[in-house]
């Protein structure tokens, strides 16, 4: 998929989507962190519909890091108790293939190094169109620019070791999320066997 909240794209399993889903516009429920989505999901007060759209964000290669398989967002409890059992969720996350659901994942670039899902706030209306392969925010170009000048990353949590080296060097879903310097320069010959 692509749009202006996957420039670099995005994907979705659209065979294990509720049909209904795969067109689909609502008010983004954003939340910031694995624990943050965790601790608010059974939270019956929650303020959330079945035509919310889940947001996930900084669970991407850097941002995680390493883009662990959180990308299927557990449905609110408050939605369950109503039968609600799929509903559109968004991350720069991954999944395990065996997953489910209407979950558009590996959203690049990733919120962490200021991908557009870092600009989203609650209540932005998103837009999925999975038959035009598109994933929308519906935010003005002009507001965006001014949420963009006011994004500030997060400080580094790492400062030395595999952590610093792995985030300073990992690349993009797109990209493969692989380190950087192991894409470039000659080929290294195979070592003599003495």
């Amino acid at each position: 998929m692509r749009g202006n909240l996957c420039p670099n794209g995005a994907v979705i399993k659209h065979a294990a989507a509720t049909k209904e889903l795969c067109t689909h516009t609502g008010p983004a429920l954003v939340f910031d962190s694995y624990p943050e989505m965790k601790a608010a999901i059974e939270d019956m007060n929650l303020d959330v519909t079945k035509d919310t759209v889940l947001v996930l964000r900084n669970a991407g290669p850097v941002g995680a890091p390493g883009m662990p398989e959180w990308g299927q967002l557990p449905i609110p409890k408050k939605l369950i108790l109503q039968g609600i059992r799929d509903m559109v969720r968004l991350s720069d996350s991954r999944m395990s293939g065996t997953s489910y659901g209407a979950c558009v994942l590996h959203i690049a670039p990733e919120s962490a190094v200021g991908g557009p899902l870092a600009l989203v706030k609650t209540g932005d209306l998103i837009e999925l169109d999975v038959p035009n392969r598109k994933l929308h925010l519906h935010v003005s170009d002009e507001e965006l620019a001014k949420r963009r000048a006011d994004w500030k990353p997060a400080p580094t949590r790492y400062h030395r070791g595999y952590a610093k080296l792995f985030v300073e060097h990992v690349t993009q879903a797109d990209q493969g999320v692989d380190f950087d310097f192991l894409q470039h320069g000659p080929a290294v010959p195979e070592p003599d066997i003495f």
